[in-house]
């Protein structure tokens, strides 16, 4: 009985076969094992043309030399690729599996990783997505097999530039100029930009802006709140403010009294 071998391309020997060729077969194998658990493989996706196109990964029976015997999968370049048209990316139908894997294509065009055949789920990097994919290739039951995307937690790159605060961009970080955090001094809304506290309910808001000043200043506020009756002025001629009674705005009713007579 010749041997067999796994999906994968194991060699899987039987007994009295292989006379002599004992050890050489299993330190292959091994150096199999090795590759498929930690194995590194770069795949150009140009080789069949500059437009869209399909590149088949392969396993090769009792070898190291199958693309899809690897578990960490660049594809493209170790320098970005460019690449001039949608690619798909295949697996044998028999193998199953995690894959890691990196689309790094240059050009606006996707890359699909699929199964050979079927239609069960499939892996796509879209247009702007240049990275890595944890791929669990399940081989499901054979007619449409599924290759679905891990979600692992990961620390997302930041965008905008150093001291621009983080907000969500359509799912990625970015950063606005006019946004920014001096670390332990401020935080600055540039460019006469407002500051905008909202209602609960209609959408409509409050918005707090600059003026067009030639001098920064600062405005403190008070520690606690004024009583009723009073209002918000500057105390101390230096940006202080602080609640003072309406009712020592203006001439009292005495003076009014007084100047009534002098003046008639």
């Amino acid at each position: 009985m010749a041997s067999t071998y796994t999906p994968l391309g194991v060699e899987l020997m039987v007994t009295g076969e292989n006379a002599g060729t004992w050890g050489t077969k299993t330190n292959n194998n091994l150096t199999l094992f090795e590759q498929l658990t930690g194995g590194y493989k770069v795949q150009t996706l140009n080789a069949a043309g500059t437009g869209a196109n399909t590149t088949a990964l392969t396993v090769v029976d009792g070898n190291t030399t199958g693309t899809a015997q690897n578990r960490v999968i660049v594809l493209g370049a170790e320098s970005p690729e460019t690449i001039a048209g949608n690619k798909i990316v295949t697996i044998p139908l028999d193998i199953t599996g995690l894959f890691f894997v990196k689309n790094s294509t240059a050009g606006s065009y996707t890359v699909q990783f699929k199964y050979a055949s079927g239609s069960g789920d499939t892996v796509t990097w879209t247009t702007s997505n240049k990275g890595w994919k944890v791929l669990s290739a399940t081989g499901n039951d054979g007619t449409n097999p599924d290759i679905e995307e891990i979600e692992i937690d990961t620390v997302a790159t930041p965008g905008g530039s150093t001291t621009q605060v983080q907000f969500n961009n359509s799912g990625a970080f970015d950063g606005d100029a006019n946004l920014t955090w001096t670390a332990g001094t401020a935080l600055t809304i540039g460019s006469e930009k407002e500051l905008r506290l909202a209602d609960n309910s209609g959408g409509e808001y409050v918005g707090l802006k600059s003026a067009a000043t030639a001098t920064s200043y600062t405005m403190t506020l008070p520690a606690a709140v004024g009583a009723s009756g009073t209002a918000l002025v500057t105390t101390d001629g230096s940006g202080t403010l602080g609640f003072t009674a309406t009712s020592t705005f203006g001439i009292t009713t005495g003076k009014a009294i007084a100047m009534a007579i002098v003046f008639g």
